[in-house]
C-alpha cells in the first residue's frame, strides 16, 4: 500500500497497541520489558513517534515478535480494515483539522479497542461501497457540515468585500459585467475569453474555466445570463482578493477536487455574493418586505432586478445573513433539479441549520415527498411548459406528526446550460416565535398549508393523491412492531 510517513507512524503505533493488549500487558509492564518510558510508549501507540531501529528491536523482543514483522506494513486480519482506511484517499482528503482533529487523534479511539474499531471501520467501508459513496461525496458532506457549523456566515470575507468596494469607489454602485471585467484585466492582469466555451460542444456546460498561465486567462460562457456571467467574474475577484491559491479548475467541474479546492471555491463564491449583495443594504430591503402583512413575490423580483442576481444567488445570500442580521437561524436551503425528459428529481445542494428536518439522510433512491413546495412548483412549471421566466411560490409545510412547521419560499427557473432541466431553490424557515415576530406575513391566509413528510417510502399519510410510490419502509416498520408486540405477549403468557 502507498503510505506516508504519518501513516507509517500510525501503522506501527496500531500494531504495538494491538500486540500489547493481545499479551495482556499494561503500558507500565511494556515499559519495564522494553526499557522505554511510559510516556514515550504512549506517543508511539498514538502514532506521534517512530522510534529508531534499536528501540524497535527492544519493542519487538518485549512483544515476542520478530523485528521485520513489527516494522512491516501488514496488519493482523482483524485490523485489515484500518490498513485499508489508511491507504485510501479518504485519509488524505478528509479535512480532520477543520473540525479540530488530527489524524493521530484517531489513534486515541483505535488504541483502546482496535479490533472493535476495525470492525466499525469495516462496516462503514462496506456501507459506502453498497451505496457507491465516493470521496467526493464525503468531501461535500464535510464542506456542508463546515458551513452549517459557521451558520454559513464568514465575517472576515464580509470585511474584505466591503474594503474592496471602498478601495475602488464601488459603494452605492450597481456592479456591471464591464466594470468587473475591467478590474480583472487592469488590476490583476487577466485575459477574458468570451467565445471558446459557448462554441465547444465538449465545454459548453462549463460556466467558466480558469487557466493558470501568464497572463492568467478566464473563459466565460456567454450562453449564461448576464447575472451569471457577472457572478463568475466576481468569484474570480474573490480568488484574487482572498489570495486563494488552490482552486477547482472549472466552476462546473468539481469531480476529483480536493477539499481545499472546494473550500476555496466556497469562499470565493461567498465573496462574490457579498460584493454583489451588500449585507446592510439587503437587510434593509428584507426588513421592509418582512413588515408587510401579505405574502408576495414582488419584493423578491425587485431585489433580483436591483442587485442583478439570479434567484439562487439571492437565496444563498439569505442563508448567509439571516442569523447575523435577523437572529433567524432555524432554516434550511435546498436545490432540486428536475429533468423534464426523464421525470427525475435530483437533490443537488442542501444546508440545514435547524437540525429538525433531514433530506439526504433519509436514504438513497427514495422518493422525496411530493407535497413540499419544491417539487410541487417544479411539477407545475413542467406541466405549464414555462421555459424562460422565474416562477415563485410559498407554502406552510407542517411536518407530519410533529409541531415543526416551515414557511417555505421557492423559485424555479430553467437551466441555461442544461436544456429540459429546471432548477428550484428553496429556503424554509422554522415558524418559531422569533420568525412570527419578525415576518408579519407568516399567517397570510393565501399561503397554502400542507402536511408533509420525508419520503413516500416512509410516509404513513393515507389517501395521498401525490404519493409517488407505496410506503414500503413504513409498512415494514409496522410489521416489525406487530411481531415485537406478539412476542412480548407470548413471553408474558409464560
Amino acid at each position: 500500500m502507498g503510505i506516508s510517513k504519518e501513516n507509517l507512524n500510525l501503522v506501527l503505533g496500531l500494531k504495538v497497541s494491538w500486540l500489547r493488549q493481545q499479551r495482556g500487558l499494561s503500558l507500565k509492564e511494556l515499559s519495564e520489558k522494553s526499557g522505554m518510558s511510559i510516556s514515550y510508549l504512549n506517543e508511539i501507540e498514538k502514532g506521534k513517534k517512530y522510534p529508531k531501529a534499536d528501540k524497535i528491536m527492544s519493542l519487538a523482543e518485549a512483544l515476542g515478535k520478530p523485528y521485520d514483522e513489527l516494522v512491516s506494513l501488514q496488519l493482523d486480519q482483524q485490523l485489515m480494515p484500518l490498513s485499508e482506511l489508511l491507504s485510501t484517499s479518504i485519509m488524505q482528503e478528509i479535512p480532520f483539522d477543520l473540525f479540530g482533529l488530527k489524524k493521530s487523534d484517531l489513534m486515541e479511539f483505535m488504541t483502546n479497542a482496535p479490533a472493535r474499531f476495525a470492525a466499525l471501520i469495516d462496516t462503514l467501508i462496506k456501507i459506502a461501497r453498497t451505496y457507491d459513496l465516493s470521496v467526493e461525496n464525503l468531501l461535500f458532506g464535510a464542506l456542508r457540515s463546515y458551513q452549517e457549523m459557521q451558520n454559513n456566515h464568514f465575517p472576515e470575507i464580509e470585511k474584505k468585500a466591503a474594503a474592496f468596494r471602498k478601495q475602488y469607489s464601488l459603494e452605492g454602485e450597481r456592479l456591471t459585467y464591464r466594470k468587473i471585467k475591467s478590474l480583472l484585466e487592469n488590476e490583476y492582469g487577466y485575459e477574458i475569453d468570451e467565445k471558446k466555451l459557448a462554441q465547444s460542444d465538449e465545454l459548453k456546460h462549463f460556466r467558466s474555466l480558469y487557466l493558470p498561465r501568464k497572463p492568467q486567462r478566464l473563459y466565460v460562457n456567454t450562453d449564461l445570463t448576464e447575472s451569471q456571467q457577472l457572478f463568475s467574474l466576481c468569484r474570480e475577484l474573490g480568488y484574487e482578493v482572498l489570495e486563494l491559491k488552490e482552486r477547482v479548475p472549472g466552476s462546473s467541474y468539481l469531480k476529483d477536487a480536493t477539499f481545499d479546492q472546494l473550500l476555496n471555491n466556497t469562499h470565493a463564491s461567498y465573496f462574490a455574493g457579498a460584493l454583489l449583495l451588500n449585507q446592510d443594504e439587503l437587510a434593509a430591503d428584507l426588513e421592509k418586505w418582512f413588515e408587510t402583512g401579505k405574502w408576495s413575490s414582488d419584493a423578491l423580483e425587485s431585489m433580483i432586478a436591483k442587485y442583478r442576481v439570479t434567484p439562487e444567488m439571492l437565496f444563498h445570500r439569505l442563508t448567509q445573513i439571516m442569523e447575523n442580521k435577523f437572529q433567524l437561524g432555524q432554516f434550511y436551503f435546498l436545490r432540486f433539479n428536475h429533468d423534464t425528459n426523464t421525470g427525475e428529481y435530483k437533490l443537488t445542494k442542501e444546508l440545514h441549520f435547524s437540525k429538525l428536518h433531514s433530506t439526504h439522510g433519509i436514504g438513497f433512491n427514495e422518493h422525496y415527498c411530493r407535497r413540499w413546495i419544491t417539487l410541487r412548483l417544479l411539477r407545475q412549471v413542467a406541466e405549464s411548459n414555462i421555459t424562460e421566466d422565474v416562477t415563485f411560490g410559498a407554502q406552510r409545510s407542517l411536518f407530519y406528526n410533529t409541531e415543526n412547521e416551515y414557511f417555505c419560499i421557492s423559485a424555479v427557473r430553467p437551466l441555461r446550460l442544461s436544456p429540459g432541466v429546471n432548477s428550484c431553490v428553496t429556503i424554509g424557515f422554522l415558524m418559531d416565535q422569533k420568525f412570527k415576530r419578525k415576518v408579519r406575513f407568516w399567517d397570510d391566509e393565501n399561503v397554502k398549508r400542507s402536511v408533509v413528510n420525508r419520503t413516500c417510502e416512509r410516509c404513513p399519510i393515507e389517501d395521498c393523491s401525490e404519493r409517488a410510490t407505496s410506503p414500503v419502509i413504513h409498512e415494514k416498520k409496522l410489521r416489525e412492531e406487530r411481531i415485537s408486540r406478539r412476542l412480548d405477549e407470548l413471553f408474558a403468557e409464560g
